[in-house]
């Protein structure tokens, strides 16, 4: 009997105002199942600081100010969050951080886990669709862009810069790499 649990991939998406965590917000949260991507979470986050990189605001579309108002506090989105992978891993299943660029997404994730819960339900470990391209196809680095995956693989979806989109777009990446030959 194996001791080994279930492997639930989760797509993972964020948009922040900034390029590090702890010195710029993270601003919106989305995740989804990878297989079957129906299954989601999404929040907005009250900012932590008023320090943004504008590029980032713009590429979002996202307002501080408003975050502030609306957003949950970040030790509720995360609270949330992780007991939404409670919820979808149950007790015989791992989560497995999935996240194109995962490495950056990864670091708002776990550095807002462990400053406001304790604890990340992924570890410290995430896997990374642009890697993942690589060693599927033996391609370069420089053709891991998400537009040159989507022209091999054609998925269905877009990303758009809103997170649970861009979790949802990064899911069929993720199964579309994943069943390359």
């Amino acid at each position: 009997m194996s001791d080994a649990k279930t492997e639930v991939f989760i797509s993972i998406d964020v948009e922040t105002a900034g390029p590090v965590p702890g010195e710029y917000s993270m601003l919106t949260l989305g995740a989804c199942l990878a297989y079957p991507p129906g299954t989601a979470f999404s929040c907005e986050i009250k900012p932590t600081s008023n320090k943004f990189v504008p590029a980032a605001l713009e590429v979002s579309g996202l307002s501080l100010e408003r975050l502030q108002e609306t957003g949950l506090t970040p030790q509720d989105a995360m609270s949330q969050f992780a007991a939404w992978i409670g919820e979808v891993c149950g007790p015989d299943g791992q989560p497995v951080f999935v996240g194109l660029n995962a490495p950056f997404d990864w670091a708002f994730v776990n550095y807002y886990f462990h400053k406001f819960t304790g604890a990340n339900p992924f570890g410290f470990t995430a896997l990374d669709i642009k890697a993942l391209y690589m060693g599927k196809t033996g391609c370069s680095w420089g053709d891991t862009r998400s537009s040159r995956i989507a022209e091999r693989v054609s998925p269905t979806t877009e990303s758009d810069h809103d997170a649970l989109h861009d979790a949802v777009f990064q899911a069929e990446l993720f199964r579309l790499v994943m069943a390359l030959a």
